[in-house]
């Protein structure tokens, strides 16, 4: 049973497991679809204001444009219109000196008047029409030039006006280029928009579904069966791409059990030559949802450190289920080696990755620990030598230590020996004398001495002589 307060009344009351796991399940999906909104809105707003810079970015763009669009043209209009003005001066300029002229020749024929009519009459007419026939010329050829700046001057503005129209159609099409692009931009966000959104629904529909899949999946298996699914799912990711990423790892149960422990899985892997560059040993950790008592990732650290160390692994790795609204746990590969060295903590989503990334760090040592262990070879021949001259140095001793204990037991067992052949000599010797002095004894035996004192023997022995004779 779980003890829960009322936040509001301050009233203390129990509920059972089911419901306390309801409960659980409701503050964690209102907090989960929380989340959601405000992950939603914060990725709207970032959108609106992704949208709202581009948007910015191409007004000034276009703007910058235009401007230096209209700078242009503004510069060939003054420039042509200087040319224009250049032209008219020196059509007005020639317009005068022909009107000077004209002058000059009215004031003459005035000055020249007062000759006589009757004498100058016919030179008078001859004159008129000269000057009438310069007149005409010079007219003539005023009109003509005329004439001339004035169709070089319509040739010139509707030259000018033909690039001012080129520069005008050139910036029109530039507009409308850009205007066009702004409106492709505001699609493209659209479409980007509503895929990230669909995309997003999608995501968000697709993990409901793994929840509820997951939730049913480890509402109908023991605490032993999802631990096994874990394991079984990471032996599957892992057996997917061993023929063609892992053709020379090992990856298999640790099944050596030392001091009551073991890892679940471990990982090696070594070159061509067959040198190990890399191990890792492998935890994987799961429960079900509605386990009472809760256990925190840190519970096992301390345990796959030490099988890490027991079976000899490089790195340590706890591919974990546990604390799923941990958000430390849920931003991808934890490095914990601040309290146990080179162990980190994953899910199961990263389970290949971590092995990729670490793989890929120890092949740039696999140079240094060839040639470790090329050294390491030449130390291991120095020293089997030295051990085999050291070996063969005790042997020898041992085998002189024990001849010559030998060599001394046989000298002692001969002193030993000789002290008994003496001892036997002496015995020899003594038993001679004695032997000699019974032969002595046994010599001077006779019936008289042995019947002396004894007055029976002496008669018995009498009696025999007597028989005899």
């Amino acid at each position: 049973m779980q003890e829960i307060k009322c936040p509001r009344c301050g009233e203390v009351f129990q509920v059972d497991e089911s419901g306390y796991a309801e409960i659980v399940k409701q503050v964690r999906d209102k907090e989960f679809k929380k989340e959601i909104c405000e992950k939603a809105k914060s990725f709207e707003k970032e959108k609106e204001t992704a949208i709202s810079l581009a948007v910015t970015e191409a007004e000034a763009k276009k703007d910058k444009e235009i401007s230096n669009l209209n700078a242009r043209l503004i510069e060939e209009s003054a420039k042509n219109q200087g040319e224009i003005d250049k032209l008219t001066a020196e059509k007005n300029n020639k317009i005068s000196e022909q009107t000077i002229e004209i002058e000059r020749l009215k004031k003459e024929i005035e000055s020249n008047k007062a000759i006589s009519d009757l004498a100058i009459k016919d030179v008078e007419q001859n004159r008129e029409n000269a000057i009438k026939f310069a007149v005409a010329e010079a007219e003539a050829k005023k009109e003509k030039e005329i004439a001339s700046l004035t169709t070089r001057l319509i040739e010139e503005s509707a030259k000018k006006q033909g690039e001012i129209d080129k520069l005008t159609a050139e910036k029109n099409s530039e507009i409308s280029k850009l205007e066009n692009k702004l409106q492709l931009l505001d699609k493209e966000w659209e479409l980007k928009n509503k895929s990230l959104i669909d995309q997003h629904t999608k995501e968000v529909k697709r993990k409901d579904d793994e929840i509820a899949y997951y939730k049913d999946f480890k509402a109908r298996q023991s605490t032993k069966m999802i631990g096994e699914s874990l394991e079984q799912h990471c032996e599957y990711e892992f057996n997917k791409l061993r023929a063609t990423a892992f053709q020379n790892a090992y990856f298999e149960k640790d099944t050596d059990v030392k001091n009551g422990s073991k890892g679940d899985y471990i990982y090696r892997e070594a070159s061509e030559d067959g040198i190990e560059f890399i191990s890792i040993m492998f935890e994987m950790k799961n429960e079900m949802d509605t386990t009472a008592t809760k256990h925190k990732n840190e519970d096992f650290f301390k345990e796959l450190d030490k099988d890490r160390k027991e079976k000899g692994c490089e790195y340590a790795v706890l591919v974990t289920l546990l604390e799923q609204d941990n958000e430390y746990y849920n931003s991808g590969i934890v490095d914990v080696s601040y309290k146990y060295p080179k162990m980190y903590v994953i899910r199961p989503q990263f389970f290949i990755p971590i092995i990729t990334v670490l793989r890929n760090a120890a092949l740039h040592s696999l140079q240094y620990k060839r040639e470790l262990a090329e050294i390491k070879n030449q130390n291991i021949d120095i020293t089997n030598f030295e051990n085999e001259i050291n070996d063969f140095k005790n042997r020898f001793s041992r085998d002189f230590k024990l001849a010559s204990d030998r060599f001394k037991t046989a000298i002692e067992e001969i002193d030993k020996t000789i002290n008994h052949l003496e001892k036997t000599k002496k015995a020899l010797l003594s038993s001679e004398d004695h032997l000699r002095l019974a032969n002595d004894k046994a010599e001077h035996l006779s019936i008289k001495r042995l019947t002396k004192g004894n007055p029976t023997m002496t008669a018995k022995f009498a009696e025999l002589e007597k028989s005899k004779d």
